[in-house]
């Protein structure tokens, strides 16, 4: 049985964030994990949600990163989101295709990226949507 793609996806995330030294300069490898709620240490990426839009020969994955940091600003969560988009870009034309669990992605690349304030504790909060062609 093979894996939801989504899923995939995420493990492919992660391997890149561990292996990009940008992001590790701003975030300890431990504090890059898949975890609900808010976070118990920062600074920290939690791996969030993921999606599957489903085709007869492919599938277009999405997953959300959520960026945890406790600073009076955005301006370490906005530097942390750079180092995740400089990791999380895959020209497959260019790099060649990830291969991973039994899937290919052929287009790896953050499409999105928010920033906000906790209104309830003094956090930074950014929210980045990665996309993949799997």
């Amino acid at each position: 049985m093979r894996s939801d793609p989504s899923l995939v996806l995420q493990k492919i995330n992660r391997q890149r964030l561990i292996a990009s030294g940008d992001v590790l300069a701003l975030i300890p490898a431990g504090n890059i994990m898949d975890s609900n709620g808010r976070p118990e240490v920062t600074p920290c990426i939690l791996i969030g949600e993921g999606q599957s839009v489903l085709r007869r020969f492919n599938a277009t994955c999405y997953s959300t990163l959520h960026v945890w940091v406790q600073e009076p600003g955005l301006v370490k969560a906005k530097d942390i989101g750079s180092a995740i988009v400089a990791a999380l870009t895959v020209d497959a034309q260019i790099d060649g295709p990830l291969h991973l669990d039994g899937f290919t992605c052929h287009d790896l690349a953050v499409t999105n990226t928010q920033y906000m304030r906790d209104p309830h504790g003094p956090y930074s909060h950014g929210v980045v949507t990665v996309a993949g062609i799997m």
